[in-house]
């Protein structure tokens, strides 16, 4: 079923591309249906990649979507113009007084710096704050996640000895949860980041029920409040070459970097990238849709 999106946001023609059915205002307009409002804080540098990946995301329900963009307005993005941004986005006094179905608070590049010091810290803050009565679900992702986990439990991250980067293998933990009807005992996800928010911290808190894990990466999905707080500490929204883009960006950048683990076949970066987590992700992002947000929520918000 569609996505509502603006009419001009460049993502659209590369969905329609791809055989996703993408809804114009115009014709959402005219149908005598309530999407579901769903509202994406987006903190990733190149902001246009991350609005793809979520939308494809999203695409596979049979619900309809009204896609709300926002960000922080006291950080200024370095790796997205100021003309999409004003064009496609609001902040948090844009929609201060409206209710949404659903909220996704993405990654953030700013895992090795202490939460009080990132420049948009106190907003995020406030962020967190107003979604507690005006979202039904949150979906906290990468850093969202751990900052979420410091915001709302007190659970601080750790940096890591060498940078969590790849494609690694996960454990359902409690397979009568919703969120991961469907999943597979061991499934795929990719994870690049510097730090981790302790696994038994995590654990021995008891407002969060772990849903999944790993050996190597740790805590990969938690819930809190039946489902109105949800973590995930990787990327299941990456595309197949994300993960190839950041090792090479960081490789012409002189940085210190691996090969993504379980990422090119036999590891060698000329190969072209397995995509081993797409049902997964799929599932995911359905599952949350549908039993945490479309089932949960009220029909006037």
């Amino acid at each position: 079923m569609p996505v509502k999106i603006q009419n001009e946001l460049p993502a659209r023609k590369i969905l329609e591309e791809e055989n996703i059915f993408v809804m114009d205002e115009y014709r959402a307009l005219h149908q005598d249906i309530r999407p579901l409002k769903i509202l994406i804080l987006n903190n990733m540098p190149v902001k246009q990649d991350t609005e793809l990946q979520l939308l494809r995301a999203l695409s596979n329900t049979p619900l309809q979507l009204d896609i709300t963009f926002m960000n922080t307005k006291t950080h200024v993005s370095l790796n997205t113009s100021a003309s999409h941004l004003n064009k496609f986005y609001c902040c948090l006094d844009d929609v201060r007084h409206q209710k949404f179905d659903g909220f996704i608070i993405t990654g953030a590049p700013v895992e090795d710096i202490a939460f009080e010091e990132v420049d948009y810290w106190d907003e995020m803050c406030e962020i967190f704050d107003w979604a507690e009565t005006h979202v039904t679900s949150t979906l906290h992702i990468c850093w969202g996640a751990q900052a979420g986990f410091y915001h709302y439990y007190g659970i601080n991250k750790r940096l890591l000895p060498e940078k969590l980067f790849g494609v690694f293998e996960h454990r359902v933990m409690n397979r009568k949860v919703p969120l991961v009807r469907g999943f597979d005992d061991l499934f795929l996800a990719p994870h690049s980041r510097h730090t981790e928010t302790p696994t038994e911290e995590i654990l021995a808190c008891k407002e969060l029920t772990v849903l999944a894990q790993s050996d190597k990466a740790g805590v990969y999905l938690a819930l809190a409040e039946e489902g109105k707080k949800i973590f995930v500490t990787g990327h299941p929204e990456y595309d197949r070459l994300t993960l190839g883009n950041e090792y090479f960006r960081d490789l012409n950048k002189g940085l210190p970097i691996q090969i993504p683990c379980n990422y090119y076949p036999g590891d060698d970066p000329e190969q072209k990238p397995l995509l081993q987590w797409r049902s997964h992700s799929n599932n995911l992002y359905s599952n949350w849709l549908d039993y945490y947000v479309y089932q949960s929520t009220p029909y006037e918000l």
